[in-house]
Formats: C-alpha cells, sequence, structure tokens
C-alpha cells in the first residue's frame, strides 16, 4: 500500500491564518455597509495593506500547492464551476462577485495545468526574477496602458485582466494582473517544497488552531459570505422589530 504524504502544517496554518482574516474582512464589510456600523472598520490604511497580504500569501500558497496536486485541470474545472455558482448566487444576493479569489485560482490551477511543461523549462534561478518582475509590471500597465475613451469597448473585453470599465462591480475582484503571477511564483516555490530542499523544522512544526481552516479552505470560502450575509439580515431584522 503506497504512504500517504505527510501534510505541512505551515502551509495548512498560513492558509488557515488567510482565510480567518479574509471571513473577518468580509464580515466587517457586512457591518459597515448592512448595518452601517463606522466606515473606518473596514476601509482605513491598515486594513487595506493587510487586505492584500494575507490574499497574496493564500494565492501564492495555492501555486505552492499546486506542486502537490495530480491533477490542476481538474482542480481548476471544478474551481471555476464553483466560483461560477457563486457568480450567480451573490448576483442575486445584489453583492456580485464576478472575478473573485476562487475564479482567479481556478483560471490560474487551469492555466498551470495546460502550460507546466513550459514554465518547467525556465531556469530555476531566472523563474522568481521574471514573475516578481510581472508581478510588479501588472499595476503599471493597467494604470499606464489603459484604453482611452475612444477605446472604452477594449475594458469590457479585458476586465479579467484589470482593465475594468466604468461602472464595473465586483465584490472581491481579484484580476489576473498581477495575481497570476504571485500564484506562478507559488508554484516556483512549490519545486523546493515537494523536494524537501528546506530546513527540516518547516516539514515537521506543529501548528496549532489554523491547520484544520486551512485544509477547508474551499468550503470556508464557498460558505461564509452566504451564511455572514445570513447572520447580519438577522441581526437587521431583530433591530428592525425593536423599533
Amino acid at each position: 500500500m503506497k504512504e500517504k504524504k505527510k501534510r505541512i502544517e505551515i502551509i495548512d496554518g498560513l492558509r488557515g491564518l488567510s482565510v480567518v482574516l479574509m471571513v473577518i474582512h468580509h464580515l466587517l464589510y457586512d457591518f459597515v455597509y448592512i448595518l452601517g456600523a463606522p466606515e473606518w472598520l473596514f476601509t482605513n490604511p491598515v486594513f487595506d495593506v493587510l487586505h492584500y497580504m494575507f490574499a497574496g500569501v493564500f494565492i501564492f500558497l495555492s501555486g505552492v500547492s499546486s506542486r502537490f496536486t495530480r491533477s490542476n485541470i481538474r482542480r481548476g474545472l471544478i474551481a471555476i464551476a464553483v466560483s461560477a455558482v457563486i457568480s450567480i448566487v451573490t448576483y442575486f444576493m445584489e453583492m456580485p462577485i464576478w472575478f473573485g479569489v476562487l475564479h482567479l485560482l481556478g483560471f490560474s490551477m487551469l492555466f498551470f495545468g495546460l502550460t507546466r511543461k513550459l514554465w518547467d523549462k525556465i531556469p530555476k534561478k531566472a523563474a522568481p526574477v521574471l514573475f516578481i518582475a510581472l508581478i510588479v509590471a501588472g499595476p503599471l500597465a493597467i494604470k499606464y496602458l489603459a484604453p482611452g475613451s475612444e477605446h472604452v469597448w477594449l475594458r469590457g473585453a479585458l476586465w479579467v485582466l484589470g482593465w475594468s470599465q466604468p461602472g464595473f462591480i465586483s465584490y472581491d475582484y481579484f484580476p489576473l494582473m498581477p495575481w497570476l503571477f504571485v500564484f506562478m511564483l507559488g508554484t516556483w516555490a512549490g519545486i523546493f517544497i515537494t523536494q524537501r530542499k528546506l530546513p527540516i523544522w518547516f516539514y515537521e512544526k506543529k501548528i496549532p488552531v489554523f491547520p484544520p481552516i486551512g485544509r477547508k479552505a474551499l468550503i470556508i470560502y464557498i460558505l461564509h459570505q452566504p451564511v455572514l450575509y445570513g447572520i447580519v439580515m438577522v441581526i437587521v431584522k431583530i433591530s428592525a422589530s425593536r423599533l
């Protein structure tokens, strides 16, 4: 019988922490924009930076995990199917998510699964330089190479990349630039992790609380916003009944 590979608790723990912070972030959004809590609870310089930091960690770790899975194509198709359902459900909740984290991850997994052999031909020392350069170049391209008013239709075609047209709303939005390359950077790091090139403590370290959450990240991502929304709406109805 083939021995089951031992999970790396640091990876699961960091993923779990990222999920917890994501849930808190969305809960604060619901408090502010549905319950009328002070706006600074959701939008402030500290949270604005932390939001992208823990989202970046989550996406990076998903890239790392792509080196452990049997089929990134299968995982990608499942994530894309689930994200399509999320778009439909959130549309009817009047909180549409057109290209959120799960949409991005589904596309990234599928993209990597289909092009893996090409990326693996890049020298290991050159790959991180390339991916980091693309991470930096993506936002600059979106800012300085934006289609002009005469090409506003182009924004409607390229919003998945990051060029969104005026009036575009997605309550969770992670376009391919630069986030696809954060995922790809994770695929590079995953090579060294799977080959056990890191210090032994990285593989043996025990982490409390967060690893089980990280192992259920997909389920939590799918369910957390409807659950939070339901809780907030119950609070709204209870508050209204007391007036």
